[in-house]
């Protein structure tokens, strides 16, 4: 039996009009091609309603979004949202009030998450208005793709030994 991806997502979040809040679905576009074509990819802005329909009926998401807590910049976070809730401080760059953070917390509290839901933040530098990715950040994505892919490789390795 072949494994399919067709319930799987990899959802990129941001503004690409904010500078480093576009981080997100910079990785998105750079994966684009290098995961099973079965694996739907899309871009969203971070308003919540938006992504409970996208992520609805999907087995497994992930989801990155650009972050702001304080730390330096390109330092990566990885949440496994069905075990823990996301930091309040995950949606402060958020210009919607009804962020990822938000839709996360609903969907648990609806009984709505996707089975498997991973959330990576990127910390980002500059939110200002502008499309250039800060060079810190945009030094960074190659590398934060390649984690990305490797997990994508592995939850389709754990998804095929399950379907044997």
């Amino acid at each position: 039996m072949t494994t399919s991806h067709s319930n799987s997502m990899l959802i990129g979040v941001g503004n690409p009009f904010r500078s480093d809040d576009g981080a997100g679905l910079a990785i998105v576009r750079l994966l684009r091609g290098r995961i099973p074509p079965e694996m739907k990819c899309g871009e969203e802005t971070g308003d919540g309603a938006e992504l409970l329909d996208a992520w609805k009926g999907a087995e497994c998401v992930i989801l990155i979004d650009a972050v702001q807590s304080g730390a330096p910049p390109a330092t990566i976070y990885r949440f496994d949202a069905r075990a823990e809730s996301l930091p309040a401080w995950f949606s402060h760059v958020s210009t919607h009030t009804f962020g990822v953070a938000e839709a996360v917390e609903l969907a648990r509290h609806m009984d709505e998450l996707p089975p498997k839901l991973i959330v990576y933040g990127i910390e980002g530098l500059d939110f200002s208005p502008g499309t250039e990715i800060s060079p810190e950040v945009a030094e960074a994505l190659p590398a934060i793709s390649k984690l990305i892919l490797r997990e994508i490789v592995k939850l389709s390795a754990v998804r095929s030994a399950k379907s044997v």
